[in-house]
């Protein structure tokens, strides 16, 4: 697996664990999984929080949801529109772990708007989410997938990333389509951006959703290999992966690796996940700060998540 990262390495020498650069990385994805898949459902339809949400939560998923505001029902008592889902069943999803994004507040395509209203659609529905939910969007989702060069400069303030490429998963995909793309995805440790709008109604609409849902179970089967996360986890993941820096120096029976990132850490907030491999090796422990870092052992690997903004973290091997 390609390792994007640096080292700022002072490795003395280590008379019982000798390392490289390469034995000491931050993964390229969570857990060190060998690709990531999101799973994005457009345009905030009611059987996306019936159907989706419920079916995502059963197999351990979380799902990304972009809405636009100006549809969205205030509540279950005040329903204009019942294709739409309410403000109430949003907050409830993203409390239960689901990202709700930003889809504009009105849908309006990028290339037929002024600038300006572009902004006001972006900033009025990100304060709309903020309102009725308790979370900033931190991503974006462009209407009709269009991604004029203006609007983008827009869009992209203050976020971990916006949705540039995209995979659809609905009516037109088949049981082989999503096997191979799965395939595809685990065989170049890529990341996977999967589409879809309605379930059993709607745009792209599923003859049936149970396709779906067998698809979900295929890849639960195979969540050693993959990293399902939400847009912006993902997204702020290897955007963290690709500036973190470590500052690797030896102790007494073990390493003291700082690590350095630039990024703001008021939106970048995804722990990540180092490895250390190393053959003859019984036990690692690890500590950041006062934290005591939970360490697995997969083969000649020793994995933990830790805090890209946080103190040195202090590994010793027995």
């Amino acid at each position: 697996m390609k390792k994007f990262l640096f080292y700022l390495f002072t490795l003395g020498l280590f008379s019982n664990y000798a390392f490289s650069s390469d034995s000491i990385y931050v993964a390229r994805y969570k857990g060190d999984k060998a690709c990531a898949i999101s799973y994005t459902f457009d345009d905030g339809l009611a059987e996306q929080y019936t159907l989706a949400a419920p079916q995502l939560e059963k197999r351990g998923f979380r799902g990304t949801f972009c809405v636009n505001g100006a549809k969205v029902n205030k509540d279950n008592k005040h329903i204009t529109d019942t294709t739409r889902v309410t403000w109430t069943q949003l907050k409830e999803m993203s409390d239960k772990g689901h990202e709700i994004t930003n889809h504009g507040w009105a849908h309006k395509n990028f290339s037929r708007f002024p600038l300006e209203e572009i902004r006001e659609d972006i900033v009025k529905n990100d304060s709309a989410i903020l309102a009725n939910t308790g979370v900033m969007p931190r991503t974006f989702f462009y209407p009709n997938n269009n991604k004029k060069e203006e609007g983008k400069r827009i869009a992209v303030q203050n976020r971990v990333g916006t949705r540039t490429k995209q995979r659809s998963i609905g009516r037109k995909s088949t049981p082989r389509d999503l096997e191979k793309w799965v395939a595809t995805l685990i065989a170049t440790n890529d990341w996977g951006v999967g589409m879809t709008h309605g379930l059993t109604y709607g745009y792209d609409a599923f003859p049936n959703p149970q396709r779906l849902w067998d698809h979900w179970d295929k890849v639960k089967a195979m969540e050693d290999k993959i990293w399902v996360g939400t847009f912006r986890e993902v997204a702020a993941y290897t955007e963290e992966q690709k500036h973190t820096r470590l500052d690797i120096r030896q102790q007494k029976k073990g390493l003291i690796i700082t690590p350095q990132l630039d990024l703001d850490k008021e939106i970048f907030t995804e722990p990540l996940t180092m490895v250390i491999q190393k053959e003859g090796v019984r036990k690692m422990t690890a500590r950041q700060g006062k934290k005591k870092l939970a360490v697995h052992k997969i083969g000649d690997k020793f994995i933990f998540d830790f805090n890209p903004f946080g103190e040195a973290i202090k590994v010793y091997f027995k």
